[in-house]
């Protein structure tokens, strides 16, 4: 399962599933739209969980095969902006539909504000810290058989004492989490707890501007010299000079669209199937930006008959020896 905010979300009126789904498709993207059309809502879709869970496949594969069923019209990627003012953040989304879609279903969809409310993560439930039970709520009293077990060092003599409950671990923000991983990718950029703390605002800056955790971890471990003297110094170098520009956003939709509170609608943005680039839904037609559209559209032409080959080439023979006689 992805992370709260990202993963798998299912389109609606799709048709019952039957033993003949997704039959026109070749038998590569046939077998991971089948896997895919099974896995819950809230699953992992980035193509290296993907060709972890698929072993038939790699991640090439993987990424194709995603293309395709994009260009079939059985997905789209999203990006939904969460939070308010200096908290908003992006949270990633990929609509699968079972039943093939056209560009305008899509477009439509994508528009309503159904879709922008389903693509936005959803709250997790505060779960309660469980107390250890007193001596006074034991249900039944032990059997005389029973030997009496040893008494606690300091919590049995004194059974009247106040349980004192565990507080839970305080949540930090993804952009804290980002910095703290940074040792794990890579031990040259290892940050003590203060240091992802100092960090953290400028890290958050890059998350206000659209990127993803992925692309700020790979932004600041790329490239990286021989020795680090000095990590904290170091990222903070990188995350004020590469700090990426605004992404262009939707407008804002008018009170009417809203939910009748005056609340408007999170922003959705399509993303291209295969290079991520961002755009609104009607700019990219198949889930694909023009580039990887015209790139596709080559990888798709048909291999030429070689007896037509032939033919014209002897066309074009004759058509030179006639030109040659006087």
């Amino acid at each position: 399962m992805a992370k709260p905010g990202y993963g798998k979300r299912s389109a609606p009126d799709q048709q019952p599933r039957t033993p003949d789904d997704f039959a026109l498709l070749p038998p590569r993207e046939r077998y991971i739209a089948g896997f895919v059309d099974h896995l819950p809502d809230g699953a992992a879709m980035n193509i290296k969980q993907l060709a972890k869970q698929i072993p038939l496949y790699g991640q090439q594969a993987i990424s194709t095969s995603l293309k395709a069923l994009s260009v079939a019209g059985h997905l789209r990627r999203v990006r939904c902006a969460v939070g308010e003012g200096d908290e908003t953040r992006w949270a990633f989304r990929t609509f699968w539909s079972r039943t093939a879609r056209d560009n305008e279903w899509w477009t439509t969809y994508l528009a309503t504000e159904t879709a922008a409310r389903t693509a936005a993560p959803a709250e997790l439930p505060a779960v309660p810290v469980p107390l250890a039970p007193t001596p006074e709520a034991s249900p039944t009293p032990a059997p005389a058989t029973v030997p009496a077990a040893p008494a606690a060092p300091a919590a049995s003599s004194n059974p009247a004492a106040p349980i004192a409950s565990v507080a839970p671990p305080t949540a930090h923000s993804p952009a804290y989490l980002a910095l703290a991983e940074l040792g794990r990718q890579d031990i040259r950029l290892a940050l003590s707890a203060d240091d992802c703390a100092a960090l953290e605002a400028l890290a958050t800056a890059w998350l206000d501007r659209g990127v993803s955790i992925d692309y700020l971890t790979g932004a600041l471990t790329a490239g990286l010299p021989a020795q680090v003297d000095c990590p904290p110094r170091f990222v903070r170098r990188r995350l004020t000079d590469k700090i990426p520009p605004h992404l262009p956003t939707a407008p804002s939709p008018s009170p009417s669209t809203g939910t009748g509170t005056g609340t408007p609608a999170p922003r959705l943005l399509m993303e291209c199937t295969d290079c991520g680039r961002p755009g609104r839904p009607e700019a990219l037609p198949d889930g694909l930006c023009r580039p990887c559209r015209a790139a596709h559209s080559g990888s798709d032409q048909a291999t030429p008959d070689p007896t037509e080959v032939a033919a014209v080439k002897a066309r074009m023979a004759n058509l030179r020896d006639l030109l040659k006689t006087p």
